[in-house]
């Protein structure tokens, strides 16, 4: 079986729930406390053992090409100024290590097709699949405790937590029957449905570790509404080829899709943030009455 070593970074949406904030700049690069949504995601797959980064982007997503790229001007002008803590830790953005890959999706049409326009760079190889949408704090990292599941059991891994009844009509359900501690084997996926139609509280939430027999069932998808190709969809039909599993994530997701979940994760890693996080306790607690 073949280590995890390529990430793919659909970054291409137009993140409109964050308007006017995100009409000229990603929503990927909205910062929590001081680092992007991105470099979380990417943290996440370094930390997994992943070496290629492969961002799916569109327009007015060139700032995180930027993120990654060095600035040797910024850097020579920190150690200029003797401030080595944060020469190292713009260094520490992309290690030397690990190299990054940006494709552009020439049209929005779904999750699926921007899995799909990374075929080329992945090739045959199984890979992994991070939304920086869902931030997951966990003190082992969410893909690198989806990639030892991977790596003692050869299969797909999709990343679910438990969800409300009411909220299954925002996720992808899975149908599922438990193995061991946390770990399912999928039955069946169902795309957005409605609580009386859902076959569990099961939500995949942004965390999939794929192999690449996905692109093949992901050209045989027809588009659905908008035109858009569904990832689920293609899970649906690798499902009648290999075992796909489920497993339950130890650690706690922010939906950084959403303002409220964005502002919750602001202040629950603010007050974990070693230069801030004193002050910031002692204003909140004063702030309620």
């Amino acid at each position: 079986m073949s280590k995890i070593t390529k990430a793919v970074f659909p970054v291409a949406g137009l993140g409109t729930r964050f308007l006017p904030a995100t009409k000229a700049s990603p929503k990927e690069m909205l910062p929590i406390v001081d680092k992007p949504l991105i470099q979380y995601a990417a943290e996440e797959a370094i930390a997994a053992g992943v070496t290629e980064l492969i961002f799916i982007t569109g327009r007015n997503k060139r700032s995180i090409e930027d993120h990654f790229d060095n600035v040797s001007e910024l850097e020579a002008s920190l150690e200029a100024s003797g401030k080595k803590e944060m020469l190292e830790t713009l260094k520490a953005i992309l290690p030397s290590h690990v190299s990054c890959i940006f494709i552009r999706q020439p049209k929005a049409l779904g999750l699926g097709h921007a899995v799909l326009c990374a075929k080329p760079v992945v090739g045959n190889a199984p890979f992994s699949v991070i939304l920086a949408d869902d931030l997951i704090d966990a003190k082992i990292p969410a893909m690198q405790q989806m990639a030892n599941i991977y790596a003692s059991r050869g299969s797909a891994v999709l990343g679910v937590e438990d969800v409300l009844p009411s909220e299954t009509a925002s996720y992808g359900i899975v149908d599922a029957v438990p193995i061991e501690n946390n770990l399912l084997k999928v039955n069946s996926i169902v795309e957005k449905p409605k609580p009386a139609d859902a076959p569990s509280t099961l939500a995949v939430v942004g965390r999939y570790i794929l192999t690449p027999k996905i692109f093949e069932c992901l050209e045989k998808v027809k588009p659905g509404k908008g035109g858009e190709i569904q990832l689920t969809d293609g899970i649906s039909d690798l499902m009648k080829q290999e075992e796909i599993l489920a497993y339950r994530f130890a650690g706690k997701r922010f939906d950084c899709g959403s303002k409220l979940g964005f502002m919750k994760a602001n202040i629950e890693f603010g007050l974990k943030h070693p230069e801030i996080a004193p002050d910031f306790a002692e204003y909140l607690k004063n702030l309620t009455p």
